[in-house]
């Protein structure tokens, strides 16, 4: 495979972002390097953590008939959240992502078609960015989107270099647990369980929403974060207050 020129001035080497979980609500670590790596880039997986503020997004890949409710639960709470989404998901559920903007929440990139982007050209990796922006400024009006989430989780410097290029900050995690298999749901008690146990000061929390367990725990988890005295932000909030240089660009 040919990739352009820029492979032979960055790293391309694959990185499955993924870190022990945080537990006592200590904020996990995902080490010097890495940390260095994603700063570079204006990339980021978690907040600060000196104030409880913690940050919700969602990955939408496909709708399982849970994303109205997950929906319904964020304004009874007043929950801001950014939901991640690709070309299937805002061709076959464009009434869902118009639904979000129009709630006050951030539709973020998730790529077109779900590739593995250290597998694409720079080219091929802004066209599939390209396509996601485009398509949801047609159906909701939503004209900047400067959060990409990476599909299936793998990047490199060259990823994150070419999606700084073209406008982008990649949004990691570091709060997140194995939700996505529709067929191994466990019951609303264990997504409930995750989030508790790792939530932690400057979260930023990744679920999906195929889940049945996480749209059944999701309002009862809310709730009992806020009890913790936690306050969910949205990302513009992070862009805002965290140490980010050019804070001009959610402008």
């Amino acid at each position: 495979m040919l990739l352009s020129n820029s492979v032979l001035a960055v790293s391309n080497t694959p990185i499955h972002w993924g870190f022990k979980k945080a537990r006592n609500e200590v904020p996990p670590e995902a080490g010097e390097k890495y940390d260095e790596l994603l700063k570079k880039y204006d990339a980021f997986y978690k907040g600060s953590p000196d104030g409880k503020t913690v940050y919700l997004t969602f990955d939408n890949g496909y709708e399982n008939g849970y994303t109205a409710q997950i929906l319904d639960v964020l304004k009874k709470e007043k929950v801001p959240a950014t939901f991640f989404v690709t070309g299937h998901y805002l061709e076959s559920s464009p009434d869902l992502v118009e639904r979000m903007v129009e709630e006050g929440h951030i539709v973020g990139n998730h790529s077109w078609s779900h590739p593995d982007f250290t597998q694409l050209s720079d080219e091929r990796i802004k066209e599939e960015l390209d396509k996601v922006k485009e398509k949801t400024k047609e159906l909701t009006g939503q004209k900047d989107m400067i959060f990409v989430r990476p599909p299936r989780g793998i990047l490199s410097e060259r990823t994150l270099k070419v999606s700084r290029e073209a406008g982008y900050i990649h949004v990691l995690w570091s709060l997140a647990f194995v939700d996505w298999k529709t067929d191994q749901q466990r019951g609303w008690q264990y997504a409930y369980n995750e989030m508790m146990k790792q939530i932690h000061p400057g979260a930023v929390i990744l679920l999906h929403t195929v889940s049945k367990d996480n749209a059944e725990a999701l309002e009862k988890a809310i709730i009992d974060i806020k009890k913790r005295g936690y306050t969910f932000k949205s990302l513009n909030d992070y862009l805002l207050t965290e140490s980010l240089d050019d804070k001009s660009i959610i402008y």
